[in-house]
């Protein structure tokens, strides 16, 4: 998962942007990403948006093609998939996988405690930071970096995009995963 915000407070900066990869297990038991979801998001109405992360991010929140929805709209609609993921997976709930996760897991659990939003798929504060995995695999914490360590592409232009950043973060821990996996030997959780 990526957020893209108007700062970095959850409680008071606007949730701008929100992308969630799924990823599946496949019949060898190698993590792949299986879909993305996303929205651009309207800002609450008081949110903060700090000039500085308005500037690194490059979002206009007020530009008519962006057809952003509210906060409780795209949650909704995120927390509707991953819920039927978990149901056709058996999974009971969904851990957030992300680049600094606490950051991600921090505006979601704001913006859904802002909305109301009801029957919140992932866990409370449980996550996978690709921070850390990537620092331990590849001897680097910053997205870019870790990313072309782990030989797959990163495109500056497209950076700070949710559904950019998520997918680059999925592939990144799937890969990081995969090759654990290998390396220790481990397989399939029925196995």
């Amino acid at each position: 998962m990526d957020v893209e915000s108007g700062g970095v407070n959850a409680q008071t900066d606007a949730l701008l942007e929100i992308a969630a990869v799924i990823i599946r297990m496949d019949w060898q038991g190698d993590l792949r990403p299986a879909g993305t979801l996303a929205h651009h998001v309207q800002p609450f109405p008081g949110a903060r948006l700090d000039p500085a992360s308005m500037a690194v991010n490059g979002i206009d929140p007020d530009h008519p093609f962006r057809f952003a929805v509210a906060e409780r709209e795209a949650l909704e609609d995120i927390f509707r998939e991953v819920r039927r993921e978990m149901r056709e997976t058996g999974c009971t709930r969904a851990i957030l996988v992300g680049h600094n996760s606490f950051f991600d897991l921090a505006f979601l659990n704001a913006a859904a405690a802002r909305a109301k939003v009801k029957r919140n798929p992932f866990h409370p504060f449980s996550s996978f930071d690709t921070v850390s995995l990537a620092g331990l695999t590849y001897g680097q914490t910053v997205l870019a970096r870790a990313l072309q360590a782990a030989g797959i592409r990163w495109d500056e232009r497209e950076a700070h995009s949710a559904i950019y950043d998520a997918e680059r973060t999925a592939e990144l821990f799937c890969l990081i995963v995969n090759r654990w996996k290998a390396l220790a030997g481990w397989g399939p959780a029925d196995d």
